[in-house]
């Protein structure tokens, strides 16, 4: 498969570190388009994800956002995101931003939400390729009997993100990695 050089060409990328890992942030055309974890199970190539660059205001400003969430200073983010993904996808994704921070739905409450009760599954799968991490908060879904299934970045990590969420995690807790 070759990459589109045009695309990655007007792309860029910075790396941010976190106590769940380093995040590489992926911006194009002044929108924010990834934010992947370390070993992100549905991340595409490095080669996609366009030039290291230090002064993009979006990923600068994305960075900030960032390290107030983890200074558990920050509940939502103002971003302008554009994940790339099927008419449903994008639909799982909107509704992921209207779980609140702190809580979690499962999967049956957000198909519910987006009005697809009987698509649990389907919403699942959704969920699982949401490219912007944290800022479209997937991690907030859990299994219907309070389990913590499947997410993209390990589920040590959901599970980290979470108990941040719920003040657990707070500041000075051990990084993960």
């Amino acid at each position: 498969m070759t990459t589109d050089d045009s695309r990655a060409a007007k792309r860029h990328t910075v790396l941010e570190q976190t106590p769940i890992g380093d995040l590489t942030l992926v911006a194009d055309g002044g929108q924010l388009v990834a934010v992947y974890l370390q070993s992100h199970r549905h991340a595409p190539g490095s080669d996609e994800f366009g030039s290291r660059v230090a002064d993009d205001p979006l990923l600068a400003e994305a960075s900030r956002q960032l390290r107030e969430y983890f200074a558990g200073d920050r509940t939502e983010f103002d971003l302008p995101l554009r994940p790339g993904g099927t008419e449903f996808q994008q639909r799982v994704w909107r509704a992921l931003c209207d779980i609140p921070y702190g809580r979690t739905w499962s999967y049956g409450e957000l198909a519910a939400h987006i009005g697809a009760p009987s698509a649990s599954r389907a919403v699942g799968l959704a969920n699982g390729r949401n490219p912007i991490s944290i800022v479209i908060p997937c991690h907030r879904v859990i299994g219907a009997d309070g389990s913590m299934t499947g997410y993209g970045g390990g589920i040590e990590r959901k599970q980290w993100l979470l108990a941040h969420e719920a003040g657990s995690a707070g500041t000075g807790q051990q990084s993960l990695f």
